[in-house]
């Protein structure tokens, strides 16, 4: 029998609900099986991050939120601020991009830790510290028991990065939402973090979504990813496909700017522009203004999405190929 999917999200749209509408993200729609990651790439201003604290209940009062985001079977947007208190952190949890940002300042860590098993998993206040102080340890912080009474500015970036994925794990959560967990750290304390999430990830069992702008993170950790501009999927598929044989032109740009072999001896491919405010984004594909295959029908008509043969793309140009092709076959 075909498992159910763990998270199922369907007509996503996020919109800046101040005056007319403007959407930061469109008609997102995809499926997370139990125990599988998926990475979500694009340039700033995708609407990756805002995604993610949509999936979270999280999205700023000034968004409005429509569509279906169904986790376990359940329809999460009719969902009351304590509805989803209950389930953030004991299902569903999230590795926040700044965790000098996301932790409280004036607490300290252990209590940080402590606090989601005593809200959802019933812990006494000392069984909970043990309990953080064994975290601590797992996610490879030194003098662990010592660490407990750290205030968060006391602690290196990538131990607060560490702190981060300690709080997000304490309650076993089922979905882990990781939102670039890796920026503005050194390559060294990035390589240690990643695979520490790979292998808690692993050994628990749990679904990931890693969200990242570096294409080499989602490289590493996913096993489907998804492609964003603008705020609607570009492409998606199978990593490893995606990066082999991209079809979608932002893809493709995205994938040429990366360094490999004889990057010194050559100048780096880049796209031409920058991603535009979302007020001023074509109705159609959001790509229209920066892509070279660009025409009046991009603009005014969004793609419907084909599949290549190795991903599902959206693209006029895409679709125009593909349908060539199986004709003449």
């Amino acid at each position: 029998m075909t498992a159910s999917p763990l998270l199922d999200v369907s007509s996503l749209t996020i919109a800046l609900a101040a005056g007319q509408p403007v959407p930061v993200v469109r008609d997102l729609a995809f499926r997370l099986m139990p125990g599988e990651t998926l990475g979500i790439v694009g340039e700033s201003g995708s609407g990756k991050s805002m995604t993610a604290l949509a999936l979270m209940g999280l999205a700023p009062s000034a968004m409005r939120v429509s569509g279906s985001i169904r986790f376990e079977g359940q329809e999460l947007l009719p969902y009351d601020e304590a509805r989803m208190t209950a389930l953030r952190g004991a299902r569903i949890a999230m590795i926040f991009q700044e965790p000098m940002t996301a932790l409280n300042p004036v607490h300290r860590i252990g209590r940080q830790i402590a606090e989601g098993l005593i809200l959802h998993e019933g812990f006494e206040e000392g069984a909970a510290l043990a309990e953080a102080a064994r975290l601590l340890d797992r996610v490879g912080i030194q003098h662990a028991r010592e660490r407990l009474s750290a205030y968060p500015h006391e602690l290196s970036g990538g131990q607060r990065q560490r702190v981060m994925i300690a709080v997000a794990l304490a309650c076993r959560p089922e979905l882990l939402i990781a939102d670039e967990p890796t920026s503005a750290l050194d390559v060294t304390v990035q390589v240690q973090l990643l695979d520490l999430i790979r292998d808690i990830v692993g050994e628990r069992k749990m679904a990931l979504i890693i969200i990242s702008h570096d294409l080499g993170v989602v490289a590493e950790l996913a096993e489907r990813t998804l492609v964003l501009y603008g705020g609607a999927v570009m492409e998606e598929g199978a990593t490893r496909r995606l990066f082999t044989a991209p079809s979608n032109p932002y893809t493709r740009g995205l994938l040429s700017a990366l360094p490999g072999r004889g990057a010194r001896r050559r100048r780096l491919a880049s796209i031409p522009g920058s991603v535009p405010p979302p007020h001023l984004l074509a109705p159609g594909c959001p790509f229209h203004g920066r892509c070279k295959y660009s025409e009046d029908l991009c603009r005014d008509v969004a793609p419907a999405a084909v599949w290549t043969g190795e991903t599902l793309a959206r693209c006029h140009k895409v679709s125009r190929d593909v349908a060539a092709r199986e004709a003449g076959s």
